[in-house]
């Protein structure tokens, strides 16, 4: 019972009203209370935050939570590709212009992900990682390589959740969640970096503007449930290094180019 009351203040509700309220509770010290509940629900690693359990005052402060320095190293090999974030890999393999995803019993195209077809070009016969963190995850997300950022922008204006739930009843939930799309120019080629947020609030929070990337950095967070896409160009040379369903760390690598 408890852990569908949390993935309720996580995933938020099918109306924006009701959203609205929960950000609000859970934001305030009201919810403070339920912080170890949640700790404990979810068997979070309560040695790894920045700060003990007491410290937070609300339920969203302990969500988003930072970790101690040192707590995720960072995979630094020249050539490895590592995780953005803390998270299960749903699914990953080649990118195909006419293949559709199959996420929780729902198909998407790279068109749709990413907004228009000339966008998704450069992915053509590239690789493609989905990583699904759940409420027991460490929230914030990291730059997977070196680059600079050549584009990012915000697509969809509504959201839905992307918990099994959502995907199952949703109407395409990663195609027209609200999202933010960062791209990369890599040594390797293009990255995108596409993070889908929570049901009817904006749950991304980008750190700042900055376009240079440094490959275990953090620019961001979510505030509530979220997904994060990873799509590579194709430069011949890529190959994974872990198997769908595998549940990852954030600096962990996944990947490497030969």
């Amino acid at each position: 019972m408890k852990k569908i009351i949390f993935n309720r203040f996580v995933e938020l509700t099918g109306h924006p009203v009701s959203s609205a309220l929960l950000k609000t509770f859970t934001s305030s010290r009201l919810s403070r209370k339920l912080i170890k509940s949640f700790a404990r629900t979810y068997r979070i690693n309560e040695g790894e935050a920045e700060f003990p359990i007491d410290h937070y005052d609300s339920l969203q402060a302990y969500f988003t939570r930072n970790l101690k320095k040192g707590s995720r190293p960072i995979e630094m090999g020249s050539d490895t590709l590592i995780s953005p974030v803390d998270g299960v890999v749903t699914e990953l393999g080649e990118i195909d212009m006419n293949q559709t995803f199959k996420i929780k019993n729902h198909l998407y195209s790279i068109k749709q992900i990413l907004g228009d077809e000339k966008r998704a070009i450069p992915y053509k016969g590239g690789f493609f990682y989905i990583f699904y963190l759940s409420p027991s995850h460490y929230h914030h997300f990291h730059y997977p390589f070196d680059g600079e950022i050549v584009s990012r922008y915000a697509l969809g204006t509504i959201s839905s959740p992307v918990n099994d739930l959502g995907l199952r009843l949703g109407n395409q939930p990663f195609a027209t969640n609200y999202r933010i799309i960062s791209e990369l120019a890599t040594e390797h080629g293009r990255m995108a970096i596409i993070k889908v947020g929570a049901l009817n609030v904006n749950s991304i929070h980008i750190l700042d503007s900055s376009t240079t990337c440094t490959k275990g950095e953090e620019f961001g967070y979510f505030s509530f449930g979220s997904t994060v896409i990873l799509f590579l160009e194709n430069n011949g040379s890529f190959r994974p290094t872990i198997h769908a369903n595998t549940e990852v760390k954030m600096g962990q690598a996944v990947g490497e180019w030969k």
